[in-house]
């Protein structure tokens, strides 16, 4: 009886994993009391088969979820239209209880059925024994076995806790359960008194950026949150998934997060193989609407490098909603785990992000300085911009104060307080961070973003004539026009190397630098040039083009 619960109340199971070579027990081993045999694998196909009661019932639950869904989204409009017709009466409300109730009960008889199917079936026997035993108990035969299935991430056991380091239980400067520390917008109007008037006038501005934030914006900033998306993308997730798993040998692990949210991430250890890259560790913060099961960590996976996914608040198996103080908390944990559970050092940590995750990737190079580099590959400087450019021009100074108070990404500014090596990606049909048209690649906001960080750090060369310059050089769609421009300022790249490496030599590595202070016109734009090509690459492709492994490079240092 207890068992027969058990499969009425389990998480659904998707799959099970073909058995790798370099993970079964050897025979001759004694099994520990809290360990569960596994079947052999040749004996059962690799997705899971469930029985026609539990196919059946699982199809009439899925559906009764969409609906469901459908229903959240479009309640506010079905109010107001019952409203209308009259229909929120009590002697209209409770009839319509007493069906919504009687529905209720039809689901958990639906959903009774479908565990009898399940306890039917010997091979979700055998899953549900192996994850009661290891939520009993989590060792590594247990979580070995455990990780040959696929099934719905709630149910997973925790394997990462944000106060796990023992750094963190002792420092109090370390993150609290409000979250990590983020960089705040200035205010909109500096200088004004915030006296108890002013902020009862602000108070609507306040309540409607509140509720535009927590309905329309967040859906349209990260469609990947919605339910109705990840339902329709659950076949790719679940083949992309296996493929890291049988063909990458990935484990996936759940991260608890200082906020409470659970981080899906899977990590791909390349440390063992002969593959050079392997020391080193990417960690891939990824799009919109972009998961690891089918994002951007193919890229460094092919180039053969150790990588570690995960997934947004709120996307796939992660919980939560992704608003900035959660990204932000989401990629603190991801960070701790790779330092403080699989042994990299930050200096063999790579960031590399796609997109939004540009957000998450200069947050993490602002709080862990240390880590070796950061790629950033169609990123921008700030979204403001980008979100003035989807909406109507009356709308302005709603969609600026929702931007800075709720949804405010300000990747340059985040980017600007790390000091160590930096590569930017141009796509240069860029459709998406672009502020007019795909071939207006003057008005891609990785431009500003890379302006920003050279002025940063270089002010005295990014000065009138730098600045100039580099404008021209940006304007370049393609490598031809590129060498032209780089050629007509005929850039001595020997030269600017030896005034750099002088400079660092006397000064130290630490930004911003002084550099081109006492220098000719003519030698502050070769340095720009220079500089300007270092720190950015051009990608003839659009924003959703998966970027070439033969693409995917360090980022030149001194």
């Amino acid at each position: 009886m207890a068992k027969l619960l058990s499969c009425v109340l389990g998480p659904r199971l998707y799959k099970i994993y073909r058995e790798r070579d370099s993970e079964r027990v050897p025979s001759g081993l004694p099994e520990t009391p809290t360990s569960v045999t596994n079947p052999p694998s040749s004996s059962w196909d690799t997705y899971y088969q469930p029985r026609a009661l539990e196919k059946h019932a699982d199809s009439i639950l899925a559906l009764a979820s969409v609906f469901w869904s459908i229903s959240y989204y479009s309640s506010p409009f079905a109010f107001f239209y019952l409203y209308r017709k009259g229909y929120l009466s009590l002697s209209k409300v409770v009839p319509f209880s007493h069906y919504a109730g009687t529905l209720l009960l039809l689901l958990a008889g639906v959903a009774c059925l479908r565990g009898i199917g399940r306890w039917t079936n010997p091979q979700y026997r055998q899953f549900i024994t192996i994850l009661e035993a290891t939520h009993r108990n989590q060792s590594s035969e247990n979580k070995r076995q455990l990780a040959n299935y696929n099934f719905d991430f709630r149910s997973w056991p925790v394997d990462f806790h944000w106060e796990e380091p023992s750094s963190r239980k002792e420092s109090r400067g370390g993150p609290s359960r409000r979250g990590v520390a983020l960089l705040r917008p200035e205010p909109l109007h500096r200088g004004t008194a915030d006296t108890l008037l002013n902020r009862v006038k602000k108070l609507p501005c306040q309540i409607t950026s509140y509720l535009v934030a927590h309905t329309l914006g967040r859906r349209m900033l990260y469609p990947g949150s919605v339910y109705l998306l990840q339902k329709a993308l659950m076949p790719v997730l679940l083949q992309g998934q296996a493929r890291l798993v049988e063909e990458c040998n990935g484990r996936r692990a759940k991260l608890l997060a200082c906020d409470g949210n659970e981080i899906d991430t899977m990590f791909v250890d390349r440390r063992g193989t002969a593959e050079p890259q392997g020391q080193k560790l990417v960690i891939c913060c990824e799009g919109n609407a972009g998961f690891y099961e089918v994002g951007c960590v193919s890229t460094p996976l092919e180039a053969g490098y150790s990588i570690l996914g995960w997934n947004h608040p709120g996307f796939a198996g992660s919980t939560g909603v992704p608003f900035p103080q959660n990204e932000a908390n989401a990629m603190d944990v991801v960070v701790q785990f790779a330092i403080h559970r699989l042994g990299f050092q930050p200096q063999d940590i790579v960031i590399y992000a796609w997109s939004i995750g540009g957000f998450t990737a200069t947050w993490a190079a602002m709080s862990y300085p240390d880590i070796s580099a950061v790629i950033l590959d169609a990123s921008f400087d700030d979204l403001v911009p980008l979100a003035l450019k989807v909406m109507p021009d009356s709308w302005r100074g709603l969609v600026t104060r929702t931007v800075r108070q709720h949804l405010n990404l300000n990747n340059a500014e985040q980017l600007c307080r790390y000091q160590g090596p930096v590569l930017l990606v141009r796509r240069t049909k860029d459709e998406i961070i672009t502020t007019t048209v795909p071939e207006d690649i003057m008005s891609n906001r990785g431009n500003d973003l890379l302006l920003k960080l050279l002025q940063h750090r270089y002010p005295r060369v990014m000065a009138e004539e730098g600045l100039r310059v580099v404008r021209q050089w940006l304007e370049a769609s393609s490598q031809l026009e590129e060498a032209s421009v780089y050629s007509r300022w005929e850039v001595e790249e020997d030269w600017c190397l030896s005034v750099l490496r002088s400079y660092q030599a006397e000064h130290g590595p630490d930004f911003p630098w002084s550099v081109g202070e006492d220098m000719s016109a003519d030698g502050r734009r070769q340095l720009a040039l220079f500089l300007a090509r270092k720190h950015l690459h051009n990608f003839e492709a659009t924003h959703c083009t998966p970027l070439p492994a033969q693409n995917f490079q360090m980022p030149w240092h001194l």
